[in-house]
């Protein structure tokens, strides 16, 4: 019985083809490639956008250091995907998948809005306490069927754009519509990519082009360059109702790929 550290022990393979480019990376372009720029330029990307708000967010999260942990669970869902694809091993495909779970815990707990909590629910303190447990139970869960973590957390997804299309009834902001209306489409075509590649697999085999898992990871980070400050442009208006959340674009509005972030209006002082 092979190791769980083994190369190619994992339940699940993707469709580009093994050790094709290199003899110690099973898949080249999900680990070095088109991946490498996900990770390396889009995450710290989003890191800035949260560096932007660490001096109004210290109003929303009690501590510098539930920024950190933010940071540093999007860090580790970069690597260990880097190491899944790199080895294809059982334990590679588990951290990959627990890594994006966990990421997906901590999120939840910062900035999920309070008018959604369960009714049960009547603290932050007790929803943090309710997204550990589910969490952890989630985690035991995972490794009963490992096949199916990956549509598992896809599925998260359609809760996350629910939220989001709650929301948008409740705003008028047009730069805010864009944002979401952008973040979709980013979103369409990752899932796009990542479904082709699972169940048309033979056809990009048969024309040699088995990249679209490649894509989704580019694709997905796009999103989530979007997503970050549109979900934290939310929290403030929650949060932080006396300061004025504004999206803005880096460097500029009429670029055709921008860096979206948010500004806050500090309210002024009455004598």
């Amino acid at each position: 019985m092979p190791s769980i550290f083994s190369y190619q022990s994992a339940e699940v393979d993707w469709c580009e083809s093994n050790f094709v480019r290199s003899a110690v990376i099973a898949e080249y372009y999900n680990t070095d490639g088109i991946s490498l720029f996900s990770f390396l330029l889009l995450t710290p990307l989003n890191f800035l956008v949260l560096e932007g708000l660490v001096g109004g967010w210290n109003f929303a999260i009690s501590s510098w250091m539930e920024l950190c942990h933010l940071k540093v669970s999007l860090l580790l869902a970069g690597l260990f995907s880097m190491y899944f694809h790199m080895t294809l091993s059982y334990v590679g495909q588990l951290l990959d998948e627990l890594s994006i779970l966990w990421t997906l815990a901590v999120a939840y707990s910062f900035w999920y809005p309070q008018c959604y909590f369960p009714k049960c629910i009547k603290t932050r303190r007790h929803f943090f306490w309710l997204t550990g447990t589910t969490t952890v139970i989630s985690t035991l869960m995972s490794f009963v069927k490992p096949t199916l973590n990956a549509y598992a957390l896809n599925c998260i997804a359609f809760h996350l754009l629910y939220l989001t299309w709650r929301e948008l009834k409740k705003c008028n902001d047009k730069r805010v519509h864009r944002m979401a209306a952008v973040m979709v489409m980013w979103w369409a075509l990752a899932i796009t990519s990542w479904i082709s590649d699972r169940w048309l697999c033979w056809l990009w085999q048969a024309i040699n082009f088995p990249y679209f898992h490649s894509f989704w990871h580019v694709l997905i980070a796009m999103s989530l360059l979007y997503c970050c400050p549109l979900v934290i442009y939310f929290n403030v208006s929650y949060e932080m109702p006396s300061f004025k959340p504004k999206l803005e674009y880096w460097p500029s509005d009429s670029w055709p790929v921008v860096v979206p972030y948010v500004t806050l209006e500090e309210p002024h002082k009455q004598c």
